[in-house]
């Protein structure tokens, strides 16, 4: 607020110096968007997939090993029917091991990237309609189906009649599957436990 009062204030101290001083100007801008309705995305079990404990005995040697399937539910409630998009934020940026467009299970022994996880949407139900997730790579310019979820696209529902559209929503629940991968073992140094480190923030955007 500080900030803005300063800005807004410097044009009428120009105005009110001598003539002989040179004017000058600077533009600004206030923008905004105000929606008809809002938001909000849940995610069950606290938005948490617990692999629970491995020992060294339970990863391959000599190639990634996939774990077993974490599923979530996704539910997001909006006020009215509203048109909008899901994306993620990695927050272990940097760390994915199997496929940048996965997410981290960030680094161990400080330069040894554990492993990814890839985040996936099923059984889409879009206010009691069975509906399909489709995606974006060019910031909504086209679409396609896919049930991918991540940082690298935009990620929104269609009527199965209609697969290159996204839809107005009032009320989804989708199947959230993470595919947990685990790099060789042969690739890591495990003489203590280390921690399966994967965070991701589920951004809505409408």
């Amino acid at each position: 607020m500080d900030r803005c009062s300063i800005a807004l204030l410097a044009p009428l101290l120009i105005l009110g110096a001598p003539a002989a001083l040179a004017v000058s100007s600077t533009q600004l801008s206030v923008t905004g968007m105000i929606t008809p309705s809002a938001c909000t995305p849940s995610l069950s079990d606290g938005g948490t997939v617990h692999h629970g404990k491995l020992t060294v005995k339970d990863l391959k040697p000599d190639q990634p090993t996939a774990l077993e399937n974490g599923t979530l539910y996704l539910e997001v409630i909006c006020e009215a029917a509203t048109p909008f998009t899901l994306t993620t934020i990695d927050n272990r940026p940097g760390s994915s091991a199997i496929h940048p467009n996965s997410h981290g299970l960030g680094v161990i022994n400080e330069d040894q990237n554990l492993g990814s996880v890839a985040l996936g949407l099923f059984d889409t139900v879009a206010d009691g309609e069975a509906v399909k997730t489709i995606i974006s790579l060019n910031d909504g310019a086209s679409w396609r189906v896919s049930s991918y979820l991540g940082h690298a696209g935009l990620t929104a529902f269609a009527a199965l009649n209609d697969l290159s559209t996204p839809i107005a929503i009032k009320k989804l629940t989708a199947r959230l599957t993470a595919f947990t991968t685990i790099v060789r073992a042969n690739d890591l140094t495990l003489t203590d436990e280390v921690p399966i480190d994967g965070h991701v923030t589920v951004q809505l955007n409408y």
